[in-house]
Formats: structure tokens, sequence, C-alpha cells
């Protein structure tokens, strides 16, 4: 019996670590697509004119329900900036993953972005 709880106990840990570390995971994946998506969108090839804002935006947007992660466009920032005849792009995003841990609820608030921290 003694046995059992704590494999019970060893169990009911693992569990509530998945919990909490897979949206981290899932943010760390999301916040590389947004550096690969903001360098290949913000790159001219000279035939296509740039994405608007809001054409960013859905693609962002499609990227992350991939991921499992709901977003609004009011969620998605994009800023521009040239840096010659190259147009640099910033995407951030900010949203809540809830976690529910059977007897306690919360929530992990993350804000990846496409340079890797706040601008």
């Amino acid at each position: 019996m003694k046995y059992f709880f704590w494999i019970a106990v060893v169990v009911a840990l693992a569990m509530a670590g998945w919990q909490v570390l897979a949206p981290g995971v899932t943010n760390i994946v999301f916040q590389d697509e947004l550096r690969d998506s903001a360098a290949q969108l913000g790159w001219r090839t000279g035939v296509a004119p740039l994405n608007s804002d809001e054409e960013i935006r859905n693609i962002v947007i499609r990227k992350a329900e991939k991921r499992d992660i709901p977003l609004d466009p009011k969620q998605v920032t994009v800023r521009r900036s040239m840096v010659g005849e190259q147009t640099v792009l910033f995407i951030a995003v900010e949203y809540t993953v809830p976690v529910n841990l059977l007897v306690y609820s919360f929530e992990l608030h993350f804000n990846p972005t496409s340079t890797g921290g706040k601008f």
C-alpha cells in the first residue's frame, strides 16, 4: 500500500509538471516561428509587394492555430522599420494559456516576439 501511494504521488507530480511545461515548450517553438516569419516576410524579392500588416497578422494567427494557441488579431502587434532597402518586421504576440491542475487553476502569460525580447 505504501508503494502504491508513492507511485500515485509521482504520477500526479509528473502530470502536473506536464500541464505547466507543455505550454512553455509550445511558446518557445512558436517564438522561433515568429522569428522565421519576420525574416522571410520582411525580405523583398522585387517580384511581389510586401504583405500588409493585416496579412501578416493573419499568417501569425494561422501559425498559432497549428500550435493550438487561439489568437485574436488584437493580440498580434506588427511594426515595420526600413534598413536600407530591406523592411525589418517586428512581430509581437500576447496571450494566456489556462492551466487546470484539478485542485488549482491558473493562467500562464506569454509574450513571444520575433526579436526574442520586448521591443
